[in-house]
């Protein structure tokens, strides 16, 4: 086939193949780059907001991000279908309105039930829309021969994403205000004005960003464009109420939306190889899991163990730094491997590293004491130089170096997985509701994340957070051991790959 020529060529080929793509093909990346930044700053800093401006304890911050987190996963779920029955512009668009509404609340707001109530829960939902949508784009938006690498694209303009986010968050609280400062913000229609933390603040930056999304959306992305083998095709939208008014119109959408949305749903539980898929989906979640403790554990431990003020940003925006680099790159050596294989591998490497943050310190001293502790903390994270290196300097380090190893092999292909066995026209709820079994485990997982700082890592008293850390480990270490041995049951045939053996 046509589609499948540039396979045959050599690396540079593999990127070049993105040359002529359809222009709402790059600007859904500009929307993953701004929105993740919108969200990636908001949420590493929920746990920190909750504890010092909103006065709950570990646990009870635990809990919150846990619900709030989860809402979101199971707003996904159900979310995907109406994406499908109202259309990728349409769902783009609520989303974007919905989130720069509960960001306001959240920055200007220190009344807890206002900020949780009009702010945390109902960016849920908005956060909610842009996932199923933006992997529903990036299929309608390119042709068989460039969905591979534009999958690894999409990853990595995420990456410059949260690379862009640990800067923000370490420069407002290390550089700027502080960790426990803040800033007057004037009000111009006052005389008057409002206090913000150094955790608001970062929340009012998010807040901007989002802002600039609107624009882009409106008048970047085109209705009805999709990108063929054959060429761009573009179906200008009909009106589909014709002759009626503007309220009427809207209550005849809201009903026939939810009737679409409940068919597409329903019939996706009627198709034998979607079990099958969600059991896969229920193991890598398990890996996925390691990052949702990347936001809401780390952060306590690194200003616990190593200070008020510390790097922890930039250190884990290592990670996102080399997935930059990492994931293209994988991507394109890579198109003709399964997506079940590739994301075996790579769950298994990144479970791997998680164990080495349960290791001791000690055996990490003389490292910290040498040319990678220099390079880590004086070099890297600009330590001053007559600070010394704490041996969690060079274990973050030399962990977050193999997890996005092994993430820049396994993540990307999640969601070429999905896209690749979905039907036609039900990418977005194959998408949606693959995250049913994370939303389980998200649930457990993220509520979790203050019991265990309240018992292994607390701000006051003796820690032990290698074992904080092989609890987390060997949670994340279910995905690569159910992966390899259930694979003969769960393997579902991909699209353009060859068919998995019969069981």
């Amino acid at each position: 086939m046509a589609a499948d020529a540039p396979q045959s060529g050599g690396l540079i080929s593999k990127f070049t193949v993105l040359r002529g793509a359809t222009r709402e093909l790059w600007i859904v990346f500009l929307i993953k780059l701004l929105g993740i930044i919108a969200y990636s700053v908001m949420n590493r800093t929920f746990v920190l907001w909750l504890s010092h401006d909103l006065g709950y304890s570990d646990q009870a911050a635990g809990y919150w991000v846990g619900l709030w987190s989860a809402l979101m996963t199971l707003c996904t779920v159900l979310i995907g279908s109406l994406t499908d029955a109202i259309g990728l512009r349409r769902a783009f668009l609520l989303g974007v309105y919905v989130c720069v509404l509960a960001r306001f609340f959240l920055t200007f707001s220190a009344a807890p039930a206002i900020a949780i109530g009009l702010g945390l829960i109902p960016l849920a939902l908005g956060e909610a829309l842009g996932t199923p949508v933006m992997v529903a784009a990036i299929r309608r938006y390119s042709t068989t021969a460039q969905r591979s690498i534009s999958f690894s694209i999409f990853y990595a303009v995420m990456n410059v994403g949260f690379l862009a986010a640990s800067m923000i968050f370490d420069f407002v609280r290390r550089d700027w205000l502080g960790e426990h400062g803040s800033v007057r913000i004037p009000l111009f229609w006052t005389d008057g004005f409002i206090e913000l933390s150094s955790y608001r603040v970062l929340f009012l930056i998010s807040l901007g960003v989002q802002i600039t999304l609107v624009p882009v959306m409106l008048f970047g992305l085109r209705e009805g464009v999709e990108a063929t083998d054959h060429g761009v095709v573009i179906t200008p939208e009909q009106p589909k109420y014709p002759g009626v008014n503007l309220v009427r119109a809207f209550a005849l959408m809201v009903r026939d939306t939810l009737a679409e949305t409940a068919r597409i749903f329903a019939g996706l539980w009627r198709q034998p190889g979607f079990y099958k898929f969600l059991g896969f989906l229920a193991l890598a979640a398990f890996v996925r899991l390691i990052f949702i403790q990347m936001d809401y554990v780390y952060p306590k431990f690194g200003i616990r163990e190593l200070g008020a003020g510390a790097p922890v940003g930039t250190l884990w925006g290592l990670n996102s730094l080399l997935i930059i680099f990492l994931v293209p790159l994988v991507g394109a050596v890579s198109q003709r491997i399964p997506a079940y294989s590739m994301v075996s591998v790579g769950s298994a490497v990144a479970a791997a590293s998680v164990f080495i943050m349960a290791l001791p310190t000690a055996w990490f001293q003389t490292l910290a004491d040498g040319w990678l502790g220099t390079f880590v903390g004086h070099i890297y994270l600009r330590v001053p130089a007559d600070q010394p290196i704490h041996p969690y300097y060079v274990m973050i380090f030399i962990y977050v170096v193999i997890l996005s190893i092994g993430e820049s092999i396994y993540s990307p292909r999640l969601y070429e997985y999905a896209a690749s066995i979905a039907p036609k026209g039900q990418e977005a709820s194959y998408m949606s509701l693959s995250y049913l079994p994370f939303f389980v485990a998200k649930l457990c997982v993220s509520t979790f994340s203050g019991v265990l700082l309240a018992h292994f890592c607390p701000e006051d008293g003796p820690r032990d957070s290698a074992t904080m850390w092989l609890i987390i480990a060997s949670i994340t270490a279910i995905a690569p051991i159910g992966l390899f041995t259930l694979r003969r049951f769960i393997r579902v045939a991909e699209a353009g790959r060859d068919a998995p053996a019969a069981s």
